[in-house]
């Protein structure tokens, strides 16, 4: 279970993940070893399963952002396994997510415009195996993306 420093100390990093254990021992009023032996704590435990930096696509040149909500043909056995192999090797593909219900797979993907997103389209995505049916979906503005919960 995680106690109240925890949860600061978890409410800290989803401001600042840039924070060291120093100074996040001063935000707390913990000492940075119990800072530090606390995150250990709850990476092992998989409450934190890392850090990331948010990069901006479109300030490197990937203004374009399309969601991909794919049905695979399920009478094929594999077919689930085989398609997401195959779509894990396209670059452009940032996000995976399965889902149960008529959509199985949904692709979040980037491009530098609409020309290279025909290309990654008709090249890459349209050759995936065992698609059975293919709904794409531009982005046109992003109203919340939040990648922390209220602690």
């Amino acid at each position: 279970m995680l106690d109240s420093h925890d949860r600061t100390i978890l409410r800290r990093l989803q401001n600042d993940p840039a924070l060291t254990a120093a100074e996040l021992a001063e935000l707390v009023g913990l000492s940075g070893a119990q800072v530090t032996r606390r995150i250990d704590r709850m990476t092992r435990d998989r409450v934190i399963r890392g850090q990331t930096a948010v990069i901006d696509w479109a300030a490197l040149g990937f203004p374009l952002s399309v969601s991909l909500r794919i049905t695979l043909d399920k009478t094929v056995p594999g077919a689930f396994d085989a398609f997401l192999a195959a779509a894990r090797e396209v670059t452009e593909v940032l996000e995976i997510q399965t889902f149960l219900g008529r959509v199985d797979v949904r692709l979040s993907l980037v491009a530098r415009d609409l020309a290279h997103y025909q290309a990654i389209y008709r090249d890459r995505i349209l050759s995936l195996p065992h698609i059975a049916d293919i709904e794409a979906l531009m982005d046109v503005a992003a109203v919340k993306s939040e990648t922390g919960l209220p602690l």
